[in-house]
């Protein structure tokens, strides 16, 4: 998949218009849509500037796998909260999840 198409869909999962990610950016919008359509090719300055206002990072939008995997805010939180838990803690925390999901 191509960098706008994902760049696109990334927005569109995250329920942002290309306005507000405008407001945000500072992009123009005309600038966003050419990137999602394939006619224009950003920079990484702004590519970078698009990714993070949309919560992702470059790395994903580059992903070659067939599928990219964007995280949600709650699920980006829960790893961020994870990775500095104790070993014991870790344990404890995935033996609730395995006992919530059931």
């Amino acid at each position: 998949m191509e960098v706008g198409k994902r760049l696109r869909r990334l927005r569109e999962n995250k329920n942002m218009t290309m306005y507000r990610l405008t407001q945000i950016t500072g992009v123009s919008g005309h600038h966003i849509k050419g990137i999602e359509e394939g006619t224009r090719q950003p920079t990484i300055e702004t590519l970078q500037r698009l990714v993070t206002a949309l919560g992702s990072s470059l790395s994903e939008i580059f992903n070659e796998d067939t599928e990219c995997f964007y995280l949600t805010e709650n699920e980006r939180k829960l790893i961020e909260n994870f990775r500095i838990l104790s070993p014991e803690k870790e344990d404890a925390l995935l033996t609730i999840s395995e006992i919530l999901t059931k």
